[in-house]
């Protein structure tokens, strides 16, 4: 059975909202509307807890997509779908390092936007837990079962893409994994959009490495390797 998902749709375009709320009703979810980041702000406040997932358009009046989506962080960790007619690198980083889960570029394909939505809904669920297990790269540290990684004995926050992309690379060390590979496992679905996304990604998560960040070797033109000897 096709799960159902409670979605907030965040845009100023009435025309935008409309469009997604006809495909994700076609697939069973349910959707709730905001005309800008201060009403998704205000609901979310009203209720935490009201919606599994947010698709939130950048660019809006009163309170833009970037703020709002700090805001409501703070009161909940739904996940957030960021929706921008600017595909620059900085924008994308910024909405990543503000615990966004998935950027996308307009114009876009709803069909592609729903593919997402779901993959993303596929991370965020938990499913069973697995046998404890983890693994150390001299002060780097991996705790797979509990999601929790350790950079010199100090917890680093990632988001849950950071981590899953994390995650494929130590569980592949020593692999070279080519950049079609990474994108289909991690994203969860065949990427076909900006392949950028990737690197903006490596790029976030080197940072939170801090010095063990050379540990992901950039292989050109192939893709990326953990490297996991001293």
């Amino acid at each position: 059975m096709r799960p159902i998902y409670r979605l907030l749709v965040v845009d100023d375009e009435e025309k935008i909202r409309g469009l997604i709320r006809k495909y994700a009703e076609f697939e069973g979810h349910q959707v709730a509307e905001a005309r800008n980041g201060m009403e998704a702000v205000e609901l979310c406040r009203k209720n935490p807890q009201a919606y599994d997932l947010i698709i939130m358009d950048v660019m809006m009046p009163e309170l833009d997509g970037f703020s709002a989506a700090a805001e409501i962080k703070k009161i909940s960790p739904v996940p957030v779908l960021m929706l921008s007619a600017r595909g620059e690198e900085y924008d994308k980083i910024h909405g990543f390092e503000l615990g966004a889960d998935d950027y996308v570029v307009k114009p876009f394909s709803p069909k592609e936007l729903m593919l997402r939505v779901n993959a993303i809904m596929n991370r965020v669920r938990p499913g069973p837990a697995p046998a404890r297990q983890a693994e150390r790269f001299g002060g780097l540290e991996i705790d797979f079962s509990a999601r929790v990684v350790t950079v010199d004995g100090q917890r680093v926050e990632l988001s849950p893409k950071e981590y899953e992309l994390l995650s494929y690379l130590v569980q592949n060390k020593g692999l070279a994994l080519t950049r079609e590979m990474i994108l289909t496992h991690v994203w969860g679905y065949d990427f076909y959009g900006d392949d950028r996304t990737l690197d903006t990604h490596i790029k976030l998560l080197r940072r939170r490495l801090g010095p063990y960040s050379g540990r992901i070797v950039t292989l050109r033109g192939v893709g990326y390797r953990f490297e996991a000897g001293e």
